[in-house]
């Protein structure tokens, strides 16, 4: 399972809300609502955050092992 917990805390940490993310940065709100419930999320999407809030992917999200086998 992917958890995006340290996103919230990264944004935080860099004073970028979730208003400031769909209004000044253009992330769709469906995007941010997958990421709060920990759903799919496209690969853009992480690639776009890491380079709004200048950091790497594992300040944003965090694998925690499951068994989820395919």
């Amino acid at each position: 399972m992917i958890k995006f917990d340290r996103l919230w805390t990264t944004m935080s940490k860099q004073g970028i809300s979730v208003y400031d993310l769909y209004t000044h940065y253009n992330v769709s709100r469906s995007q941010i609502n997958r990421l709060k419930h920990n759903q799919n999320v496209h690969t853009n999407t992480l690639d776009r955050l890491c380079n709004i809030l200048q950091c790497d992917l594992n300040d944003i999200a965090e694998h925690i092992h499951d068994d989820n086998r395919f």
